[in-house]
């Protein structure tokens, strides 16, 4: 919640990315020459509940949390954008930062995103996660994906409530809602099967929202993916497990790293 201020070795900083002021909270080079990392945040929310990942991160790798289009402190957009409108202004803020191909992680809708970027754009990612990605097929209508929403919140942490309710009151319900239905009517399995990075999908063993048939099928489409699942954790698993997490990320891009079992 400390943004625009400087807190846990994160900054804020805006850049004017296709006309929008667009913010990310990013840390401080660690000068290792690692691999920068890009954290995309999921529906409804914004920078502020990847922090914990985004520090946990930080002792090895450059980290960047951009506030998509709308969302977070980026500036409100006419409309609300879909899936691939976002991708391409994420596009655009690789191009503005000049940024080496990254590592990028996308949760929940920002893995839909984070997809459609690694197909469209395959020379920016050097690596991909894909974490708790939406839309399942099984699920996908405002309503199923509502109802699953619902039954993951009896196993999220209480403290992220104020941080929903903040991001929430930043993008405007209607703005919510309306991303909500663009989520819902994107096949992301078009995206999935034109991806050539490695890819890691990774969920939280008690994510209702990307089930275990559904993680199972997203890592089978994707041509050179692996499977993580965090034992016992729910949907938000970046802010729940951020240790975890980082944990696989840094495993994904070992130079030693191969993605042999799926």
């Amino acid at each position: 919640m400390a943004a625009p201020r400087p807190a846990a070795g994160l900054t804020s900083e805006w850049r004017l990315v296709d006309e929008l002021r667009t913010h990310t909270r990013r840390s401080a080079d660690p000068g290792t020459g690692a691999t920068p990392v890009v954290l995309v945040h999921g529906l409804a929310v914004s920078h502020r509940y990847l922090t914990p990942l985004a520090v946990a991160l930080a002792v090895t790798h450059p980290v960047y949390v951009p506030d998509l289009p709308g969302f977070g402190l980026t500036e409100h957009p006419e409309g609300a954008y879909d899936v691939q409108r976002h991708a391409e202004h994420l596009a655009a803020w690789l191009a503005t930062y000049r940024l080496p191909p990254v590592c990028l992680l996308g949760h929940s809708f920002g893995a839909e995103v984070a997809a459609a970027l690694a197909a469209n754009h395959p020379e920016a990612v050097r690596a991909l996660v894909l974490a708790g990605p939406t839309s399942d097929p099984a699920a996908r209508s405002r309503r199923a994906l509502v109802g699953r929403w619902l039954k993951d919140n009896v196993h999220e942490a209480p403290l992220q409530a104020p941080v929903l309710a903040r991001d929430i009151w930043n993008a405007r319900p209607w703005r919510v809602l309306a991303t909500l239905s663009h989520s819902v009517h994107n096949t992301i399995e078009a995206d999935l099967v034109r991806i050539t990075a490695p890819t890691l999908v990774l969920t939280g063993g008690r994510d209702p929202i990307a089930p275990a048939r559904w993680r199972d099928q997203v890592t089978r489409l994707v041509p050179e993916a692996n499977l993580v699942v965090v034992p016992g954790a729910p949907h938000n698993v970046a802010t729940t497990h951020p240790v975890a997490v980082a944990a696989a990320i840094r495993h994904l891009l070992a130079p030693q790293s191969a993605l042999t079992d799926r």
